[in-house]
């Protein structure tokens, strides 16, 4: 069966790439590139599913908002 899950990918501060699986809590990897972290993406997916046992409720991706507050 294949599953399709919305990635969430971002830079930190060291230059690094981190990608998050909403749908996945606790499904998350980071590499130097997004090539290999594609790769460690999909990895860890298969792992996170693996380890659940069944497939989580899937979730409608909507879209993404930037909020800015003062901290």
């Amino acid at each position: 069966m294949t599953r399709q899950f919305d990635v969430v990918v971002e830079r930190d501060a060291d230059g690094f790439f981190v990608a998050s699986v909403p749908a996945l809590p606790g499904c998350h990897t980071q590499a130097k590139s997004l090539d290999v972290l594609n790769k460690r993406i999909r990895e860890a997916i298969e792992l996170c599913l693996e380890v659940e046992g069944k497939a989580p409720a899937s979730l409608d991706f909507v879209g993404l908002q930037r909020i800015t507050v003062n901290a």
